[in-house]
């Protein structure tokens, strides 16, 4: 029943949207058809993360599990509770005006920053059951070209994006976000570029921008 949902859903919006706001401009390593991104190996870990391992060792340390997840209704609940709990009980502030520096990757409290709501929706997703490996820290840039990251779940069904600027949960080529790498479905610890070296090398200098998430 969720699948013949999720389904129709996709159907209406690329019906209604495609003129309005599609993602596949900013993305042009990926395939329109596709229902998971395509991966293109290897890359550098984003320093805010290596950091946070450095203070969380042990939550960096924990294994992978499944790479991927079937889409139930309860899981999909449980991803509505969870991006809705976090946008509406922390405030977005930058890290400079948290902790006085530029880039800090931290659960939050009261207040954090586009990674900082990621952290939190993971952990919350997590301690439900959902494997590790099929929830990943995404980090690229927004419509504005600025710096983000969002976490996005695995599934069957496809990659599925919550984001801190937006209660509803969007496949990955309805968010319009340029994405440039996640964590791994086998290991957190490895980050895997979300870009085509090609497409990347054919890119204006701005285009390749690899700006920390704010």
């Amino acid at each position: 029943m969720l699948k013949l949902f999720i389904l129709a859903a996709f159907a209406l919006i690329s019906l209604s949207s495609t003129a309005l706001a599609d993602a596949l401009h900013l993305n042009p390593s990926q395939l329109a058809s596709a229902r998971n991104m395509q991966e293109f190996g290897p890359t550098s870990m984003p320093i805010g993360y290596y950091e946070y391992c450095q203070r969380y060792r042990s939550q960096c340390e924990r294994p992978a599990g499944n790479d991927m997840i079937e889409l139930t209704e309860e899981r999909w609940q449980a991803m509505l509770k969870a991006n809705w709990i976090a946008n509406s009980t922390v405030t977005p502030k930058t890290d400079d005006e948290i902790f006085g520096v530029e880039e800090r990757w931290e659960y939050p409290k009261t207040a954090g920053d586009c990674e900082d709501y990621v952290l939190i929706k993971r952990k919350i997703l997590a301690d439900q059951g959902f494997p590790l490996g099929s929830l990943r820290i995404t980090v690229g840039l927004d419509a504005d070209g600025g710096g983000h990251a969002v976490l996005t779940v695995v599934t069957n069904l496809g990659d599925f994006v919550l984001d801190n600027v937006e209660q509803e949960i969007k496949s990955w080529d309805q968010a319009e976000i340029q994405y440039l790498k996640w964590q791994s479905g086998s290991d957190p610890n490895v980050w895997i570029s979300l870009v085509d070296p090609v497409v990347a090398a054919s890119m204006e200098p701005s285009d390749r921008s690899t700006a920390r998430p704010r």
